[in-house]
């Protein structure tokens, strides 16, 4: 909890440090990335950091916790930061990286604001920032602990099984562990980081969804060529191939009750709803089902087949089709849903932000409707 006298200096500036966060992040990735080359090399998503949306998410979560901070004092921003956690573990963050962080963000704040970030204001902005870093490690600690890795030592040699081509962008590949000891066990939903080593020597990193249930003896992840990393798994990595792997993590998983459930997916936002249908099949749910996805085009439509025969498998489950180029745009608004249904969403920011006020237009409570964020979670900085 913030004290009270950061509280009400914190609530004073907020106007004037959010107004200006936009301005602050990018000059602190700016500074990080000249005092440590390497974290852009070898850590962060170059192609968001060059569109901005790394700083757009940044922003977006400081300004968001902050603005808890002092006007929900009470209310813990947990979906977030289990959110940010998750991420962060998958790419093995420690916590000696938030002093690093922290020594880089502050000397951002202070140059572009000025003599306006008296001691005062430093402190209470300081307190803020360690409040979230400190909840961040904590939860982030018991994720590694849970997993039973060390701090950061999160990445196995894994080989490649198989290659399926789903579409002409979206290509599956099935991962067993190099050294023929069983895959990690995982929740359906789950995502692995994976590491490729790209021409320029840079090592970079991609998050992509298991898209098959637990259980088996290997890991698949179906990857659409959007991007350096995708498009170098597409163009170079084959069957038999060495490829370097997190262990799962993640926050959108199946709950384990007996609601009734709707997985709303657009795009390759399919991969984790085509995992939850895979692992509902394998256990014998009898859980009422609401399947719906919406693409491009049916030529497009990654698993398509796979989702026809998993929705046919469960009973009382219903599967709801939208293409664009015949259809038009998903619409939840004309699906028959049960009042207590638990939605899961995945897919295109502007899908989610639609599906989402469609639900809570329909009266389904906002704690109800859980969603997946592929890259930098811009979803707190836009609504």
């Amino acid at each position: 909890m913030l004290s009270p006298q950061s509280t009400e200096t914190v609530r004073a500036t907020l106007p004037a440090v959010g107004g200006a966060i936009g301005e602050i992040t990018p000059l602190f990735y700016a500074r990080l990335f000249a005092a440590h080359p390497e974290l852009e090399r070898d850590l962060f998503n170059r192609g968001n950091q060059a569109v901005g949306d790394q700083p757009r998410a940044l922003a977006g979560s400081i300004a968001a916790y902050a603005t808890m901070l002092v006007e929900h004092p009470e209310v813990r921003p947990g979906a977030m930061l289990a959110r940010i956690a998750h991420k962060h573990a998958s790419l093995g963050v420690t916590a000696a990286q938030y002093e690093v962080v922290h020594t880089h963000l502050f000397a951002a704040i202070v140059e572009v604001l000025g003599a306006a970030v008296t001691p005062e204001v430093a402190a209470a902005w300081d307190e803020v920032y360690w409040l979230m870093a400190n909840e961040l490690m904590a939860l982030e600690a018991k994720l590694y602990l849970e997993a039973g890795l060390e701090p950061g030592d999160v990445r196995q040699s894994m080989t490649v099984t198989g290659r399926t081509r789903e579409t002409a962008d979206a290509v599956s590949f099935t991962l067993r562990r190099t050294d023929g000891e069983p895959v990690a066990a995982f929740r359906p939903g789950q995502y692995v980081s994976v590491a490729v080593q790209l021409p320029d020597g840079a090592r970079q990193i991609r998050q992509y969804s298991l898209s098959a249930a637990p259980g088996r003896d290997e890991w698949r992840i179906t990857v659409k060529r959007d991007g350096e990393v995708s498009g170098h798994l597409h163009t170079t990595v084959r069957e038999g191939d060495p490829i370097e792997v997190s262990h799962p993590f993640g926050d959108l998983v199946l709950d384990e009750g007996d609601a009734p459930l709707l997985l709303a997916s657009a795009g390759i936002g399919c991969t984790p709803m085509i995992g939850i249908l895979d692992h509902l099949v394998r256990t014998g749910s009898d859980r009422r089902v609401v399947a719906v996805h919406g693409d491009r085009s049916a030529a497009d439509h990654a698993h398509a087949a796979e989702l026809t025969t998993l929705t046919a498998e469960l009973p009382g489950s219903t599967l709801h089709r939208w293409y664009q180029d015949q259809d038009g745009l998903v619409d939840l608004g004309t699906v028959d849903l049960p009042h207590d249904v638990r939605a899961y969403l995945c897919g295109p920011l502007p899908f989610m932000r639609t599906a989402r006020a469609q639900l809570l237009d329909r009266g389904i409570p906002a704690e109800a409707i859980h969603y997946e964020v592929f890259g930098p979670d811009l979803w707190l900085a836009s609504r």
